[in-house]
């Protein structure tokens, strides 16, 4: 990790986001080297339990055993399968077998949407999430993680088209939680076109968030260009200045 812009893009970032807070990242690795190692995990237990503790300034490494949650080691790349009977448990389920979140309306169009669904394999044993400022010169991020509330989100989504001819700078995918925040940002970041990507929508994952935030990830690639924007954007007209007073003021609030 570059330090220099670990450190202008939290200097920054107090500046134009002030009282936000930092975001987290993730990178694969074969070793996790000082973040702590999560045992492996009996029952199911959600990704965003994991996240929350990161948020805090825990650096958190998985591997597959350590993922309790199947949609979890599917969409961290750790593992190809499914449940049986998914197409029923997101759709209508089966009476008196399997009760269905209704995420979408019939298995057929479940089926469908698993066969667009772009494959993804973990490259390395490990993916380890660390804050922003727990960041060191070994690591290196692949997708930068906000949890942002509407003025932060408003920022960040302008930011994110600033340097853009057209108006797909950001995108937002239909899928699980840990899905939107880790899978398809880091599929962006191989891209030639890097896309931000919008998420936490998914019902499942919205009781481990607060009720006001949104997850906005972001590929390295994208947020660099991001980063190095910052200071020749909206971000310096008065416009965002009244933005800037409330999120302080939020902030100070809470």
């Amino acid at each position: 990790m570059n330090l220099e812009l670990r450190d202008t893009f939290a200097q920054r970032w107090a500046r134009y986001f002030p009282g936000a807070e930092l975001p987290f990242t993730f990178f694969y690795a074969d070793d996790p080297g000082d973040a702590e190692r999560a045992a492996p995990e009996q029952g199911h237990h959600c990704l965003f339990v994991d996240f929350n503790r990161v948020r805090h300034g825990v650096s958190l490494a998985l591997r597959h055993e350590s993922v309790a949650c199947s949609g979890g080691r599917r969409y961290l790349g750790f593992a190809p399968e499914i449940r049986p009977d998914f197409e029923y448990f997101l759709s209508c389920g089966i009476p008196g077998k399997l009760e269905g979140e209704r995420y979408k309306k019939t298995p057929e169009m479940v089926r469908e949407w698993m066969e667009r669904m772009p494959a993804f394999v973990a490259p390395r044993p490990w993916i380890v999430f660390k804050r922003w400022d727990r960041l060191t010169t070994r690591d290196a991020p692949e997708v930068v993680i906000f949890y942002a509330t509407p003025d932060v989100l408003a920022g960040l989504f302008t930011l994110a088209n600033f340097d853009e001819v057209g108006n797909d700078g950001v995108v937002t995918p239909m899928a699980s939680g840990c899905g939107a925040l880790v899978m398809h940002p880091y599929l962006q970041g191989r891209e030639t076109h890097p896309r931000a990507v919008i998420g936490l929508f998914d019902p499942s994952a919205r009781p481990y968030a607060a009720p006001d935030v949104l997850g906005f990830a972001v590929p390295m690639p994208k947020f660099e260009r991001m980063a190095a924007n910052m200071e020749e954007s909206f971000l310096i007209t008065d416009t965002w200045k009244q933005l800037r007073a409330r999120l302080a003021r939020r902030g100070a609030a809470e």
